[in-house]
């Protein structure tokens, strides 16, 4: 069963980060925990940049394995932040998407979360990616962040 996943946001998380990719990067921490294989695929390479940052940024207790698309490593890493036009092959459990639009690729996912930001153009366009998910027939479920 495909799976999509809605987090309703509040305000801004930081000055850095808007609240969605502050939930993307724990998401994801906590999908690595469970074992799980992560895409994180910003609508941006500026925003990939700024989600690898704050990955880094984390508590030496808490570091999560990740790497940009593209980037040569000795090792596949658990979770993988791409963009458009940028993306590596590997196999991934669950995808968590900051796109506007829904990515092209969604079909090589069984899982997926996707955001409800407090803005209210962010917000009609996360209804639009909702009503569209629907439409192809994804299982949908709404919980607050």
């Amino acid at each position: 069963m495909k799976q999509v996943k809605f987090y309703l946001l509040s305000q801004a998380f930081s000055e850095d980060l808007s609240a969605a990719e502050a939930m993307a990067c724990e998401l994801s921490a906590q999908a690595w925990r469970l074992g799980k294989r992560v895409l994180i695929s910003c609508e941006t390479e500026q925003q990939a940049l700024k989600i690898d940052e704050a990955l880094w940024a984390r508590d030496p207790d808490s570091f999560v394995p990740h790497n940009l698309s593209g980037e040569v490593t000795q090792y596949a890493t658990p979770i993988e932040i791409s963009w458009p036009g940028k993306r590596n092959a590997q196999r991934r459990d669950l995808l968590i998407s900051l796109q506007k639009n829904l990515p092209d690729f969604i079909n090589s996912f069984n899982q997926i979360i996707d955001f409800v930001p407090a803005d209210e153009a962010e917000k009609a366009q996360a209804r639009e990616r909702y009503k569209q998910y629907r439409q192809l027939g994804w299982q949908l479920e709404t919980v607050q962040a």
